[in-house]
C-alpha cells in the first residue's frame, strides 16, 4: 500500500504494467489524469478506467496520447458499509474494451492518437480479463471492440441519467418508488428513450443490440428493486459533489458535437448544476434541501 501515486512511482523498480482508476468521475473537481501521471510510462503503461458515465476517457487520452486505455463498464451488487469497507452481495459483471477517441468530439485529440492503440488496447483488455478469470474474483467478464464498448456505456447511461438525477429532483425517492409513480414512470422512460434514439447518430449508426434491456424492460425490472437509492442521491444528501458532468454534462456536449440535442437531459443538467452551485455558495439553509 502506498499513500500516493507519487510514492508508488518512487517505490517501483520497473514501469507499471497497469494503472486501474476506480474513483468517482468528477472532472469538474479534480484532474485524476494528472494525479496518476507519476505512474505512467509513455507507450508502456495501460490505463484501465472503471467509472460511470461517458466521456470519462478523454482527459486521459489527451494527457497520455501514446498509452493504451481500456474503458470498462461494470454492474456490481455491492455497498460501501463504511469508509474502505465494501460488502459484495451477488455478482459483478465487467465489460472491457479499448479506447482511442470514439467518445471525443475534439479533432485535436483524434489527430494525436497512434493508429495502433485500439488493437493494443484490445490485446491488453483480453490480458486483464484473463487475469480476473484466473483469480476467480470476477467471472463475468466480456471483451468488446471500441465502439461496442461505448455502446454499452451509453446503455448503462440510460439507467444512470434517468434514475440518478430524478431521485434528487423528486425529493429523495428511490428507484422502485419512482417507477411505480405514473407520472415519474413516463418521465424516466422518456429520458431513456431520448438516449436510445440519439445513440445511432452519436456512434456512427450503431444501435443497441436486442440482448440489452429496452427502456420498458428496465422499468419493469426496477419495480422489484425496492429500497435502492441511486448514488447521486446518496451524494446529494451527504453534501458531496455529484457526478453531474459524466452522467449529464458530457453526454449533452458529446451529442451536441454530433448535431444531436438531448433536451430532457440538458434540463436535468442545468437544474442540478444550479442546485449544487447554489448550495455551495451557502444559499441553502439546510444540507441536501432543494
Amino acid at each position: 500500500m502506498f499513500p500516493s501515486p507519487a510514492a508508488a512511482a518512487a517505490a517501483a523498480s520497473h514501469p507499471w504494467d497497469f494503472v486501474v482508476v476506480t474513483t468517482k468521475a468528477l472532472p469538474d473537481r479534480s484532474d485524476d489524469a494528472a494525479l496518476i501521471a507519476p505512474l505512467i510510462t509513455p507507450g508502456t503503461t495501460t490505463i484501465l478506467l472503471i467509472q460511470n458515465g461517458v466521456g470519462v476517457e478523454a482527459p486521459y487520452r489527451t494527457r497520455f496520447p501514446s498509452n493504451p486505455i481500456i474503458s470498462a463498464v461494470t454492474v456490481i451488487s455491492a455497498e460501501q458499509t463504511s469508509p474502505g469497507t465494501v460488502r459484495q452481495h451477488r455478482w459483478t459483471r465487467l465489460h472491457l474494451g479499448p479506447y482511442s477517441h470514439s467518445a471525443s468530439t475534439s479533432e485535436h485529440e483524434e489527430g494525436h492518437v497512434s493508429p495502433n492503440l485500439e488493437s493494443l488496447g484490445l490485446a491488453r483488455a483480453h490480458q486483464i480479463g484473463d487475469y480476473f478469470a484466473r483469480l476467480g474474483s470476477i467471472k463475468d467478464v466480456e471483451i468488446a471492440d471500441e465502439l461496442d464498448l461505448q455502446l454499452i456505456r451509453w446503455h448503462k447511461l440510460c439507467i444512470n441519467a434517468a434514475f440518478n438525477p430524478s431521485a434528487v429532483l423528486s425529493g429523495g425517492r428511490g428507484n422502485a418508488d419512482m417507477v411505480l409513480d405514473p407520472e415519474l414512470r413516463i418521465h424516466l422512460k422518456a429520458i431513456m428513450q431520448e438516449i436510445w434514439d440519439a445513440v445511432p447518430k452519436i456512434l456512427g449508426g450503431r444501435v443497441f443490440p436486442a440482448e440489452l434491456a429496452s427502456p420498458e424492460r428496465i422499468l419493469k425490472s426496477t419495480e422489484r428493486n425496492v429500497g435502492s437509492r441511486p448514488s447521486m442521491l446518496v451524494d446529494w444528501e451527504a453534501g458531496r459533489p455529484m457526478e453531474l458532468e459524466v452522467i449529464l454534462g458530457n453526454p449533452v456536449r458529446i451529442a451536441r458535437g454530433k448535431g444531436v440535442e438531448l433536451g430532457r437531459m440538458q434540463s436535468l443538467y442545468a437544474l442540478l448544476r444550479s442546485a449544487q452551485e447554489g448550495r455551495e455558495r451557502g444559499k441553502e439553509g439546510k444540507k441536501g434541501k432543494l
